[in-house]
């Protein structure tokens, strides 16, 4: 259990917002922010943020099944996002949750410049704390190209959002591109209050007695320990770009233990996100809690941030 007096040594700040600690559950892992709130033990308060679930413009029903699978050390998923369209989250969804148990950050996504744009325009006027831009999403004027593979998509994309709202926006990073730092340079530019490392690498699963893929999308998001060392890796690279304009990570990819948090801490994350890890530990948060609280008393921390970006490289 984190005392009072420990907890406060878990506080941080990111985008302006006090995070009661590092700790964030990612999109799609909790639905719109009330499905581990039924599991005995967990609350809200438990963590520093909660990122709803993909949301786009009109309601989608996702892809057809399967849509997950188990992979070593991860999963596969193709939900394809299914929701019920911003107007339901922000006039049904939102007024159920509890704004002083944690910070909610909406998840928006589009299939056009445009739906981004109107996504963001309608949150803008919710009670939502920040808003997350899905850049993952293909561009169907496009050809079907993710606007997050390409930076002059990226950064069209986030220009529009920052046109329609003065929430902090928080822009996810795609790893399946060339190069993940110029591509948060362009998104500085463009007016990205924050920056989430990184989204899923894209992956599939084959029966090999059908021969077919398991997913019914063919192809999906891998996520879990198996792609942590990317994850540290391109947190690092981005922190590199954002040092000097004060633009706070989210690290994310594989975070399981206190310990992995720390190392994405120290790559330069100012917060962490929980994913996978939440399906076979529901209260992983806690205990992810606690070991951060018991590595900052060991090395005489006061600060979250004392943490952040202090990697040494070799040589």
């Amino acid at each position: 259990m984190v005392h009072k007096s420990q907890k406060t040594m878990l506080v941080s700040g990111f985008c302006g917002m006090r995070f009661d600690t590092p700790v964030v559950l990612l999109s799609g892992c909790v639905g719109f922010g009330e499905e581990y709130t039924r599991v005995k033990g967990f609350t809200n308060r438990d963590v520093g943020a909660v990122c709803l679930k993909g949301t786009t413009l009109e309601p989608r029903l996702g892809n057809a099944p399967h849509r997950v699978i188990e992979t070593p050390a991860g999963m596969i998923n193709a939900i394809g996002l299914q929701n019920p369209g911003a107007k339901h989250v922000i006039n049904e969804i939102l007024p159920g949750l509890d704004f002083e148990e944690t910070r909610f950050i909406a998840n928006i996504a589009g299939s056009t410049v445009e739906d981004y744009a109107e996504v963001t325009r309608l949150f803008n006027d919710s009670d939502i704390d920040a808003m997350e831009i899905n850049i993952s999403c293909p561009n169907v004027k496009e050809g079907g190209v993710a606007f997050g593979n390409d930076p002059d998509m990226s950064a069209r994309v986030v220009e529009a959002c920052r046109k329609e709202t003065d929430k902090p926006l928080i822009t996810k990073l795609s790893p399946n591109q060339t190069d993940i730092a110029e591509n948060a340079q362009r998104c500085i530019d463009a007016g990205t209050d924050g920056f989430a490392v990184i989204n899923t690498l894209m992956g599939m699963a084959i029966d090999v007695e059908s021969r077919t893929p398991v997913i019914g999308n063919n192809q999906g998001g891998l996520s879990g320990p198996a792609i942590k060392p990317v994850a540290l890796l391109k947190t690092h690279q981005v922190y590199q770009v954002c040092k000097g304009h004060g633009i706070p990570i989210i690290g994310q990819g594989g975070i399981c233990t206190a310990n992995d948090a720390i190392e994405f801490m120290i790559a330069g994350a100012s917060a962490v996100g929980v994913g996978t890890a939440l399906f076979y530990d529901p209260l992983v948060c806690k205990k992810i809690n606690d070991g951060i609280v018991s590595y900052m008393e060991r090395h005489e921390l006061t600060e979250v941030s004392q943490l952040v970006g202090t990697l040494v490289l070799n040589g």
